[in-house]
């Protein structure tokens, strides 16, 4: 059983970096959205195709995550209608770590979020985040991936 322990940032500004980089398109949608921070959902990541359970909620949560064939992803993917997430994700080195910064697309166009992982807890809050991230949002469930794939953008 994995362990994901990220910190979660709405972007201030988009790094001049990012003019440099290219991005993987990443689409992905939930089959299950359930009470106690569990998720079930599927991704296609580039020509690959994952099925991830997560629980919990804010800085550590379990994560599982197993590799799908194409077919199996087609057939799972109507499963998801009306919570669905498109995206484009960008790896931008940040000191010691790596930051993804997810451009999302479709109804949560204009929104971008960046996120950290780190190999613990007393790592993360070591962890100074540059000029560009935004606020963090890490323990603010309207920003996690299956609630804005259901409600979209935050309006407050």
């Amino acid at each position: 059983m994995g362990l994901e322990i990220e910190r979660k940032f709405l972007v201030d500004h988009l790094p001049a970096a990012l003019a440099e980089l290219t991005g993987s398109a990443i689409r992905q949608g939930y089959i299950i959205v359930a009470e106690g921070g569990v998720e079930l959902r599927i991704r296609q990541k580039q020509a690959r195709f994952f099925q991830t359970i997560k629980a919990g909620e804010g800085l550590s949560r379990t994560e599982i995550e197993i590799e799908l064939s194409q077919g199996q992803f087609q057939q799972l993917w109507p499963h998801t209608e009306g919570r669905r997430v498109s995206k484009t994700r960008y790896t931008v080195p940040v000191g010691d770590h790596t930051a993804e910064l997810d451009a999302f697309a479709g109804e949560l166009t204009g929104l971008f979020l960046v996120e950290v992982e780190f190999p613990s807890e007393s790592a993360s809050r070591h962890f100074s985040p540059p000029d560009w991230f935004g606020a963090e949002v890490t323990e603010d469930r309207r920003y996690k991936n299956k609630q804005l794939a259901v409600y979209g953008i935050p309006t407050t």
